[in-house]
């Protein structure tokens, strides 16, 4: 009878591996890259599929190998077109490893994105980690030409390249689940990562400052041509607008639903504005947000952001560390620049977009006794853009590295 037992109870365990498939069986996708064509409801799909013996100690790999096979068909949705793929890719394609899907700008912009993109949220081997690029080419293009120097395992390069980025500002936090939640939720804007391989000719940044550039406008000469920098505006599931580098960093710094470490920017010496002082920006804390909802008057919103910096490089050579007034004067023009910078992103989103990048959306929420007032109220169109928001920056410490002076410009050339 104990026999019996047993072999049924390893008849019921073992029964979960009949469709069990071996690893080296499997083409894993690293990268899926969605284009329009000329058909109405026929989309591009290209996927990006990873060589497993690159890279790989264990097992040897041959000097001319590629890292990655690139495969493009055409289908009216990720997963169909999976299986058309399969009709000349060897082995089964599997999505549970896929690190991004590419989107391109025109698709983006078009009104049949979020019909196409539905897809991915339904199907299990796609998961809600994924994270959402905006690329200025063909999503195609941008796959085949992206072709990193330093890091030849794609899986990795994408997973380095994104999490450094995505930590210093220059590039939101885009996942497919925060997508979906925003969009579903029709009261805030997304944002997305954009990028591009391609070189610009028309730069919108002619200051050439490190942090106003989009993708495609840095200057660079060498390494990889894959420039990860802004943020494509997404409102109620189409794209409307880019958002430079500064643009991107002063968003995420406004959510408190984002995490962000800590970004080098420049600002004018304000005592000799020829020149620039860098520092390191370090947001410790969470933003203080409170919103004031009032039925027949604007609503109130005030926002605190406590910061500390690092005065890492002052070229004038003017020692402010040595002098409390001069102190004074560089933290005044610190806050001073922050919150200039602030206030004209809240004012593009107010009467451009009339919507928030900040997902402020969740704290007024709560002024409501359901969904159905909360949605008369309507945020999107009448509570935010009508709003009277009052940002401040309280700047908790600030340092100057570990040189405490710079060099004496008269002893030098004495």
């Amino acid at each position: 009878m104990i026999r019996v037992i047993v072999l049924l109870i390893f008849s019921i365990l073992l029964s979960g591996c009949y469709d069990r498939i071996e690893l080296e069986q499997q083409s894993y996708v690293i990268a899926i890259g969605i284009d329009k064509t000329e058909q109405e409801g026929v989309y591009s799909f290209t996927y990006q599929i990873a060589n497993p013996e690159i890279g790989s100690a264990a097992v040897q790999s041959g000097p001319d190998e590629p890292p990655t096979e690139i495969v493009t068909v055409n289908g009216s949705d990720i997963l169909s077109s999976t299986y058309t793929a399969n009709s000349f890719v060897s082995k089964k394609i599997t999505l549970d490893h896929t690190k991004i899907i590419v989107i391109s700008e025109e698709l983006a912009r078009s009104e049949d994105f979020i019909r196409v993109i539905q897809s991915a949220s339904r199907t299990p081997q796609i998961r809600r980690s994924v994270q959402m690029l905006v690329s200025k080419e063909k999503a195609i293009d941008f796959i085949n030409n992206n072709e990193p120097i330093m890091e030849k395992r794609p899986h990795k390069y994408y997973q380095f390249m994104l999490n450094r980025a995505v930590q210093t500002g220059i590039i939101p936090k885009s996942t497919l689940h925060r997508f979906f939640q925003i969009t579903e939720g029709d009261a805030d804007l997304f944002l997305a990562i954009y990028a591009t391989t391609e070189q610009s000719d028309q730069k919108k940044n002619t200051e050439g400052f490190e942090d106003k550039y989009i993708a495609g406008e840095i200057p660079q000469i060498g390494g990889s041509p894959t420039q990860f920098m802004g943020s494509a505006v997404f409102k109620e599931g189409q794209m409307i607008d880019i958002l430079d580098g500064e643009e991107t960093r002063v968003a995420q710094m406004l959510d408190k639903t984002l995490e962000m470490e800590d970004y080098l920017a420049t600002i004018p010496d304000p005592k000799m504005p020829e020149y620039r002082i860098s520092y390191n920006y370090y947001q410790k804390k969470e933003p203080i947000i409170n919103i004031n909802y009032y039925k027949n008057k604007p609503t109130e919103i005030d926002v605190n952001i406590s910061f500390q910096v690092e005065v890492i490089a002052i070229p004038s050579l003017i020692m402010y560390s040595q002098s409390k007034k001069d102190q004074q004067t560089l933290q005044e023009a610190l806050t001073q620049r922050l919150e200039e910078k602030t206030n004209a992103l809240i004012e593009k989103t107010q009467n451009s977009y009339k919507s928030d990048a900040f997902y402020w959306s969740l704290y007024i929420r709560k002024h409501f006794k359901d969904i159905k007032e909360y949605e008369d109220a309507d945020w999107h169109k009448n509570i935010y853009p009508n709003a009277k928001i009052n940002v401040t920056y309280e700047l908790e410490k600030m340092e100057f590295g570990k040189m405490i002076n710079d060099s004496n410009l008269e002893d030098v050339r004495d």
